[in-house]
């Protein structure tokens, strides 16, 4: 079941560097967010970023571990991990881990990630997006397994496991996996359609059109019909962007297509262009753009 906009909750996406580099600046924001009515925080997952020069980064597990224990409701998760750049079985550790601590309100944000340099090559992994995406389709079904509980025995081109089970299991039935992807590249949607939800960005970058998010959901209703997916798993469509605070005409002319094109979720983005950390609590205190 594909929503069409029913419902919709609201989220905000924050980096895991510059001046939130820190942990407890994240916790905090989370807090903040959850007081004033927000359904959800959500962090970047980058290690580097920027060769050249290097901003003050956190991890985002930590982070929102300690989010997780000053916060009771709101959802919790990273947009995106490159999951790639990850041991699943390590991934699959701290996710599990995070949803008993938060009591079940993890959402594992998942994609290629970028930069490739940064984050891979200057390490030395594997920076070719066909390894990676690879490794991702590979890493994504490794982690539904080992949140099943049951013996894991797996053998693929990257990744071999061997009779492992992994307990206990995560507090979910189903531990939300949403698939970033840039529209219209078809792989990344072919991919979600298998998973919980889709982070749609356009190949030029920044956000897509409403009218390229209602593409989006009807390419993945084919493919989940082509594929026969169950028709009972739902999908969240997370749009997002920026809007005004104390104005919310302005606000609902912007998110509200979304809403009527199938959006589910909408993130309020607070990127490095958004402004110092002091506007961002301003914006958080105003609260989410409802109506």
């Amino acid at each position: 079941m594909i929503s069409h906009g029913e419902v919709v909750r609201f989220g905000v996406h924050i980096p895991n560097m510059w001046e939130y580099g820190d942990p407890s600046v994240i916790a905090e924001l989370a807090e903040l967010a959850e007081e004033c009515g927000w359904d959800g925080l959500f962090v970047w997952d980058h290690v580097v970023f920027d060769l050249g020069d290097p901003p003050d980064v956190c991890d985002p597990w930590v982070a929102l571990a300690a989010a997780a224990s000053r916060t009771r409701r709101i959802r919790l998760g990273t947009l995106v991990t490159p999951v790639a750049r990850r041991r699943p079985w390590k991934l699959a550790r701290e996710v599990a881990s995070l949803d008993a601590l938060s009591q079940g309100r993890v959402v594992l944000g998942a994609g290629l990630g970028a930069p490739a340099d940064a984050e891979f090559g200057a390490f030395g992994e594997d920076a070719d997006p066909i390894a990676r995406r690879g490794k991702l389709d590979e890493g994504l079904e490794l982690l539904r397994l080992f949140w099943s509980g049951e013996p894991v025995r797996f053998a693929g081109e990257h990744y071999t496991v061997s009779d492992v089970a992994f307990r206990p299991r995560p507090q979910q039935v189903r531990v939300p996996i949403w698939v970033g992807g840039n529209w219209p590249n078809k792989r990344p949607f072919r991919r979600a359609a298998r998973m919980d939800g889709v982070i749609p960005e356009h190949m030029r970058g920044g956000q897509v059109t409403p009218a390229e998010l209602g593409e989006v959901v009807s390419f993945i209703a084919a493919e989940r019909r082509r594929h026969a997916i169950d028709a009972d798993l739902s999908l969240d469509l997370v749009a997002g962007g920026d809007t005004p605070v104390n104005d919310p005409s302005a606000a609902r002319a912007i998110v509200e297509p979304y809403v009527q094109a199938g959006a589910t979720w909408w993130i309020e983005r607070f990127h490095s262009d958004r402004g110092p950390l002091q506007l961002t609590r301003e914006r958080l205190r105003a609260g989410p753009p409802r109506w």
